[in-house]
């Protein structure tokens, strides 16, 4: 009999596509070496939904474990680390940002073609529409102040004393990510987004005057944050892979494009247009002055660079990872609607820009 967890975070795990399969009974071996307390047999399934590393879920007869590994595939440079993931997850454990304990790391491709990790199975939902349905105003409310709270926690965290003095350069952050972003749309790009090649000329000579920099985890959403079972309280946050020396207010315009996307898109939904009031939700004024007010911070006068900024991040990302889906290695079969996305996401920068002057 399976170790059951009283809830599993949705989405619900699946059999393991064909293109992500390995061999299981390689990974069993390796895990009962290698990782204490490990003891199968173990059934394996995979996660929906993260368009990156695929994810999987291990269960065996008395614990379950969550396996991230790299997609299979010729890479980009850079992407897809999962070892920058289990390091900043392992420096964090401790600090009090909620993250799931990271148990073992394996750097070899040899035991089934990529390198991976393993980390503990948390207990809790997940929330892939930020609108939440089918929540309670007060619940919504809470999971959203709970939010921004802990992204505040997360970037006053020192990530020199807690071990990650060269995880990243702390200096020209966003110019880097500009030069780095604009790479990978460029080599991912399958037809070109009007709004996007505006936002690569016009990025560059706007960037905010001074220097910040914090741990930032590059996809800090909703979608990424496992909450508890019954409260509004965020018990793990998740999908490391972006996570840099970074500046903290770049991390926290990402977090507030979904009030700038529709809420039904299929693939990438938002808040635009929705009554937050009614709902329960904080609109992104009310969450950008909780995020000041936590942080010591009068406010933030470049707002519209950072949201436009973000915009142009996530319009690269989602471009690779429509070039995956065509490739046919992308870690879920919904990867080929994301060039709609990539489109929707380039224009919606380009007129946040174009608001700023």
């Amino acid at each position: 009999m399976f170790y059951r967890p009283a809830m599993i975070a949705a989405p619900q795990p699946i059999e393991i596509r064909p293109a992500h399969r390995f061999d299981e009974a390689a990974l069993s071996a390796f895990l009962s070496s290698n990782l204490e307390g490990f003891a199968g047999p173990a059934r394996i399934r995979q996660f929906q939904g993260g368009q990156s590393n695929p994810t999987f879920l291990i269960e065996t007869p008395n614990r379950s474990y969550v396996l991230r590994k790299k997609p299979p595939g010729k890479l980009l440079p850079s992407a897809h680390q999962v070892e920058r993931e289990y390091a900043v997850m392992k420096a964090l454990h401790g600090t009090g940002i909620p993250v799931p304990t990271p148990l073992i790391l394996c750097e070899d491709p040899e035991i089934f073609g990529t390198a991976f990790y393993v980390m503990e199975f948390i207990a809790g939902r997940v929330f892939p529409s930020p609108g939440m349905p089918d929540e309670s105003p007060a619940q919504r409310k809470s999971v959203y102040t709970d939010m921004f709270a802990t992204l505040a926690k997360l970037h006053a965290v020192d990530w020199r004393t807690c071990g990650l003095e060269g995880f990243g350069r702390p200096e020209g952050y966003i110019r880097r990510q500009i030069e780095r972003w604009t790479k990978q749309y460029n080599a991912t790009k399958i037809d070109a987004i009007p709004g996007m090649e505006r936002l690569m000329s016009w990025l560059p000579d706007r960037i905010p005057q001074g220097e910040e920099t914090a741990i930032a985890h590059g996809d800090f959403r909703l979608g990424n944050l496992i909450i508890h079972p019954t409260e509004g309280k965020v018990v793990a946050v998740v999908d490391w892979e972006l996570s840099t020396i970074g500046h903290p207010l770049a991390d926290l315009a990402y977090s507030c494009m979904a009030y700038h996307l529709p809420p039904d898109d299929p693939v990438f939904a938002g808040l635009a247009g929705l009554d937050l009031a009614k709902l329960g939700i904080p609109d992104e004024a009310q969450s950008i002055a909780a995020y000041c007010g936590a942080t010591g911070r009068g406010g933030i006068p470049d707002w519209p660079f950072y949201l436009a900024f973000s915009f142009f991040r996530i319009c690269a990302i989602t471009q690779g990872v429509y070039a995956r889906g065509i490739q046919g290695n992308a870690s879920d079969a919904a990867a080929q609607k994301y060039g709609a996305v990539a489109k929707r996401t380039g224009e919606i920068g380009w007129s946040i820009a174009q608001s700023a002057g």
